[in-house]
């Protein structure tokens, strides 16, 4: 089991920080400029600043989690913290996918149904080892 959680800890992270990265290039990727009236500078500004501050913070603490991982087994207190926070990011962004607000399936199915099964399983993942990493704190 213990090999197991270590799995699901670097692969979880990997997955986060990738989404980090690529939240970076969403605007330009889909087009998000083209739906909005370009008198509204502050709005644009505001989005970008949004997304980009997002992108940094998802991408830096995936990062310096993954950098952690020894830290994260040897039961950390604040490596835990930090993690089990990251775990509660991820298991919010599940339940507005799933319960909440989906995505919506128009225009493109594929990616809605791809972002809810990606975000319940990574946060099904962080789960596993946040309560993996509680129970063997407890027992110290």
């Amino acid at each position: 089991m213990k090999k197991i959680v270590k799995v699901f800890y670097y692969i979880s992270l990997s997955i986060s920080m990738l989404v980090g990265l690529w939240h970076f290039f969403v605007p330009t990727m889909f087009n998000w400029y083209d739906y909005l009236p370009m008198q509204y500078e502050n709005l644009i500004v505001g989005i970008d600043y949004t997304n980009y501050c997002f992108s940094a913070l998802l991408f830096g603490s995936s990062l310096v989690l993954i950098i952690l991982g020894k830290s994260a087994f040897s039961l950390n207190r604040e490596t835990f913290v930090f993690y089990t926070f990251l775990t509660v990011v991820w298991v919010f962004r599940a339940c507005l996918a799933a319960f909440i607000e989906p995505w919506p399936m128009e225009p493109v199915p594929a990616a809605a149904i791809g972002q809810l099964i990606g975000s319940v399983a990574l946060a099904a993942m962080m789960v596993i080892v946040s309560i993996s990493l509680l129970k063997a704190r407890c027992k110290t």
